[in-house]
């Protein structure tokens, strides 16, 4: 099935925000934070409050339980077999075995974007709307976390 993601925009907004909600706010209460050297790699790629920063190293990334918002994400390749990685605010979801500098660093781009941004509301918003758009690989975000990966 082919879904228009910008047409469903409007009534996914609410429940992503509320599954990012609920993914992000035990990872902030009980990731790890960021040791003396993440801290200073999450602020080389321009996050401001890298302290904040908290991360959880999961088997599988967790898919939302509302169902068309997961056949959504998946079916526009937001999520898939390959994503190992989830920025959600200061929250961050690590794949097991995946945690490499180049994840690590586009990731916290996502944090900075985050900031930026000012809230998940926004984020989100501006983030499913690109992705909507351009689709995962061209959506301009995206495009911004790749290009400050460091190896």
């Amino acid at each position: 099935m082919t879904y228009n993601m910008l047409a469903l925009l409007p009534s996914l907004l609410p429940a992503a925000i509320a599954w990012a909600k609920s993914i992000a706010d035990p990872v902030i209460r009980n990731g790890s934070a960021l040791t003396e050297q993440g801290l200073s790699v999450a602020s080389a790629v321009g996050v401001a409050m890298p302290e904040r920063i908290h991360i959880a190293m999961v088997d599988s990334l967790p898919m939302p339980q509302d169902e068309t918002l997961r056949n959504v994400v998946c079916a526009t390749g937001l999520f898939g077999p390959d994503t190992v990685g989830l920025t959600l605010g200061y929250a961050i979801l690590i794949a097991e075995g995946h945690a490499t500098r180049r994840l690590l660093t586009h990731e916290f781009r996502h944090v900075r974007q985050y900031e930026r941004a000012g809230s998940i509301e926004k984020f989100l918003l501006a983030y499913l709307a690109q992705i909507a758009t351009f689709g995962y690989f061209d959506a301009p975000l995206e495009i911004d976390a790749r290009d400050h990966e460091l190896h």
